[in-house]
């Protein structure tokens, strides 16, 4: 069976700083695309960040997050990280990683989310 679950959510300041990861199992790791997406209360769910496999890995950030979050993964562990520093208020939402092959758009994999709180 194919699973994600995410974990390293929780309340931290303006400011500071989280990690989520998301540990996969059930399908070929290195053969997805993994990305974080969130969602907070009463928004479209947004892309936040993704990195590809294998050789020359590759990054992309929406702009709100561009140097404050660094997206990365360890095959080995199947394992994808969310670094986040310098948290903003309107970086609370519900995280999800998402899995999505390489060669399909139709075959994507979603975990249940992380809640993610910015508050003073």
């Amino acid at each position: 069976q194919v699973q994600l679950v995410e974990s390293g959510g929780g309340l931290v300041q303006p400011g500071g700083s989280l990690r989520l990861s998301c540990a996969a199992s059930g399908f070929t790791f290195s053969s997805y695309v993994m990305s974080w997406y969130r969602q907070a209360p009463g928004k479209e769910r947004e892309l936040v960040a993704s990195i590809t496999s294998g050789g020359g890995d590759r990054t992309n950030y929406a702009d709100s997050v561009k140097g404050r979050f660094t997206v990365s993964r360890d095959n080995a562990k199947k394992t994808v990280y969310l670094q986040m520093n310098s948290l903003k208020p309107e970086d609370t939402a519900v995280y999800y990683c998402n899995a999505h092959y390489y060669y399909s758009d139709y075959v994507h994999y979603w975990g249940q989310g992380t809640q993610v709180t910015v508050s003073s």
